[in-house]
């Protein structure tokens, strides 16, 4: 196998469908001398057992078993000799009812079980495979029902033929067929191409995405990403696909600033399965990078390394950050609303906003209290900080920023917290740069915009998500329309809207969870522990997706629309392998997504064409080349 052979397997790209001779059940053929061992429903089969499909099925797997219970929402399958069915196959057999006509039932396969029948001792297996003991090699799967079509609901009767669905039986197995917008979220078992309503994505019947798992292992923003591509490239989007927006908060090093470049590992069986999907193998064909500048750059240069172009450095001027009261962001920690001082951060601020004055193009300030003909210029995050201490630590004006009587232990509790932001929050909050240069993160330059957060420290990184969602939100408020869409991946969710306490974030992220479906902002969050995530925020996504799952976090009551089988699976979950459940089917889907067709980190990155550059309305006149420059 070659190296890319390999890097393919890794994530997921060769699991097609899955043949009898590399996944056949061990034991097919006795021991020497032994009974050949067969399938269960082998010994009562009837001559004319069926062996094709029917409309839109394939070839009969086995029947339904009489020794378990069989209900209209699970039942039992004895394989016939020679078949296979894996976990996540789908099966459909048919009842004739007399008063209802054929009822159609449907289902997922949830267990496969393989055992000896006619051995009543676990050391009878040696006897059996030394022929000495008689017993056949019995196969059985169960089937959770996820369709009864029409909603006659009996129960399959035991020895109907039970078939592989495929084609149309398996879009009804899955309600595929009354999906009239499908986004395309991977390939399942089967190999055959997996979907996700786009009604519970876009708002109209349900939004918002939570992915959870283990880090570094569950690719939950791989995922998450290719979700966003395939939104985009789908055609669900319509009219609407060009002015679609999706904004993404990167931790994760440089990986997610190559999204544009082509990724130079991808191979051909990876692009098959792009072409399985419908969809095209390529990068995302609009982005810009906003980048915070680098520390103590008078210049304001973007800190990246190997990201050259459509790049821009974000900040916030001084004076912003007084008008739009953006102080309550630097205390975005659940613990600072703990404290006794989350009250005095409301009135600082509201004197912040008020007492204010920009000063030059370069968002400066001066902080002049009403009386005063002047006051200290404030050019540096560190010299508001020191104003406002110098201001709380003189008893004459403490009364005066405080609003009210406030115990020196409170306000200094404050100024610690506050100083301690200094170093964070300088790259970003700060009024020496020029004026009139554009810093603002925005959404209207390109379909994607990345907002890279893994050079600066959390309490930073807390600050820019709070008062970029903010802002992105007011804009959706004040358009008043849901169209077009905005859609943010946001990762580690545990750290920005945590199950305990209250923060400027989790009150924002809240409010996209239970209104932004209305105003067309769709969020996409991914942890390792939903466990630890604020539960109205999951209780608001539609689709929910797991990854690799720590055992422990398995447990969890989170985890409740993961079958028990699925749970244990999804703790071995290979990466690239998701495990995702949507309003409309009962049970979750197992899908493997393609290998990103995108650079997903600086070494993947094919060069990007060179801009084409536009020709010279001038060149060829006369004398073109030969004036003499005016200087």
């Amino acid at each position: 196998m070659s190296e890319k052979t390999e890097a393919s397997a890794a994530n997921g790209l060769t699991n097609g469908p899955a043949t009898e001779g590399a996944h056949g059940p061990a034991g097919h053929t006795g021991g020497a001398g032994g009974p050949a061992a067969h399938s269960i429903a082998v010994a009562n089969a009837p001559a004319d057992r069926p062996t094709g499909g029917t409309a839109g099925s394939g070839d009969a797997v086995g029947r339904v078993l009489g020794t378990h219970a069989a209900s209209p929402l699970s039942f039992w399958v004895g394989l016939e000799p020679g078949r296979v069915v894996q976990l996540d196959d789908v099966v459909v057999t048919r009842r004739d009812t007399p008063d209802y006509g054929p009822v159609l039932v449907a289902g997922v396969v949830s267990a496969v079980e393989a055992r000896h029948e006619g051995a009543g001792f676990d050391s009878d297996v040696f006897l059996i495979a030394d022929g000495a003991l008689p017993a056949a090699v019995v196969e059985c799967a169960e089937v959770r029902v996820t369709r009864v079509e029409p909603e006659i609901f009996v129960p399959p009767l035991p020895g109907a033929p039970v078939y592989r669905a495929e084609s149309g039986d398996r879009d009804q197995a899955l309600y595929f067929d009354v999906m009239d917008r499908r986004v395309p979220m991977g390939l399942g078992r089967d190999g055959q191409p997996m979907y996700v309503n786009f009604d519970f994505l876009d708002g109209t019947r349900g939004a918002h995405v939570s992915i959870s798992g283990v880090s570094g292992v569950a690719t939950k923003t791989s995922f998450a990403t290719f979700l966003i591509y395939s939104i985009f490239n789908s055609g669900v989007l319509g009219a609407e696909a060009a002015n679609t927006k999706a904004l993404i908060f990167s931790v994760k090093g440089e990986d997610l600033l190559f999204l544009d470049h082509a990724n130079t590992r991808l191979d051909a069986p990876a692009t098959a399965q792009y072409a399985r999907l419908g969809l095209p193998a390529g990068p995302f064909g609009s982005v810009h990078v906003f980048a915070p500048p680098r520390p103590r750059d008078p210049n304001g240069v973007p800190d990246v390394s190997a990201r050259t172009r459509d790049v821009s450095a974000y900040y916030w001027t001084l004076a912003e950050f007084c008008a739009d009261e953006l102080l309550r962001f630097v205390f975005s920690d659940a613990d600072d609303e703990r404290a006794q001082y989350s009250l005095l951060v409301g009135q600082v601020a509201a004197r912040l906003q008020a007492w204010a004055e920009p000063v030059g193009e370069g968002g400066a300030v001066r902080i002049r209290r009403p009386g005063e003909e002047s006051g200290p210029i404030c050019r540096t995050f560190g010299d508001l900080v020191d104003v406002v201490g110098a201001q709380l630590a003189d008893e004459g004006t403490r009364a005066a920023w405080t609003g009210a009587p406030t115990p020196l232990g409170t306000v200094n509790a404050f100024l610690r917290r506050l100083r301690g932001a200094v170093r964070a929050l300088s790259p970003i909050v700060r009024g020496d740069l020029a004026g009139g240069r554009p810093h603002a993160i925005g959404t209207s330059d390109a379909q994607v915009s990345i907002v890279d957060l893994h050079n600066l420290p959390e309490r930073a990184q807390r600050f820019v998500v709070g008062v970029t969602l903010r802002g992105e939100f007011a804009r959706k408020e004040s358009a008043g329309t849901a169209k077009p869409l905005l859609f943010v991946v946001l990762d580690e969710f545990n750290k920005y809207a945590p199950r305990e306490g209250e923060s400027p974030i989790k009150e924002i992220l809240l409010d996209v969870a239970e209104r932004g479906r209305s105003l067309g902002v769709i969020l996409i969050g991914a942890q390792q522990t939903a466990s630890e995530v604020e539960r109205r925020i999951v209780a608001n996504c539609s689709v929910r997706v797991a990854g690799r799952l720590d055992p422990a976090e398995a447990t969890r009551p989170e985890y409740g629309w993961l079958p028990a089988t699925t749970r244990d699976r999804a703790t071995i979950a290979r990466p690239g392998t998701m495990f995702v459940t949507q309003p409309e089917i009962p049970v979750p889907l197992a899908v493997t997504f393609p290998f990103p067709a995108w650079a997903t980190r600086p070494a993947e990155a094919a060069q990007r064409p060179a801009p084409r550059r536009e020709a010279d309305p001038f060149a060829g006149l006369p004398g073109a080349d030969d004036d003499i420059p005016p200087f």
